[in-house]
């Protein structure tokens, strides 16, 4: 797996993990990626400092309260507040999904018959196609797009 930041049009940052860089490529091309906090298609890597740690025998000496500088109330979200939301709103999902059954590719069909009572209702997630999830949504099935990918279970390592 391997994280990236990301940056969409609008100029929100955001983090997603990634099989590998080929997967983002991918899901890039097919249109698969959005900004979860403007919805915009328009996302691409953003630049990503390097994570290097202090040498063992250094430390980070801590700014005195009394010395630290004042800050305004920012108008946006700063990309460590955006970090610490993204992180929180994948562990609701990973925790949603843990009561919530695979059914892959088949996840339009499902959904119609449960709206359609021939199935019973279930917490179900899967993989459709944005035509297929745009059709459910205009025809009032109850549906929405997971803010990350989902690893299918036979793809799992």
């Amino acid at each position: 797996m391997i994280v990236f930041d990301l940056k969409c049009g609008a100029g929100h940052v955001f983090e997603a993990w990634f099989a590998n860089s080929a997967s983002f490529d991918d899901q890039r091309l097919r249109n698969l990626l959005i900004c979860p906090l403007c919805g915009t298609p328009e996302v691409d890597k953003a630049v990503m400092a390097p994570n290097v740690g202090a040498k063992g025998n250094q430390r980070a000496e801590a700014i005195p309260a009394k010395e630290a500088p004042a800050q305004a109330p920012a108008a946006s979200p700063s990309p460590a507040e955006v970090k610490v939301f993204m992180e929180t709103l994948a562990k609701a999902q990973a925790k949603l999904l843990e009561k919530s059954e695979w059914v892959g590719r088949d996840f339009a069909n499902v959904a119609r018959a449960m709206d359609e009572g021939e199935i019973d209702h279930a917490l179900v997630h899967g993989q459709t196609t944005p035509e297929e999830a745009k059709a459910l949504i205009d025809d009032g099935i109850g549906v929405m797009p997971l803010p990350f990918p989902v690893i299918p279970p036979d793809k799992q390592n």
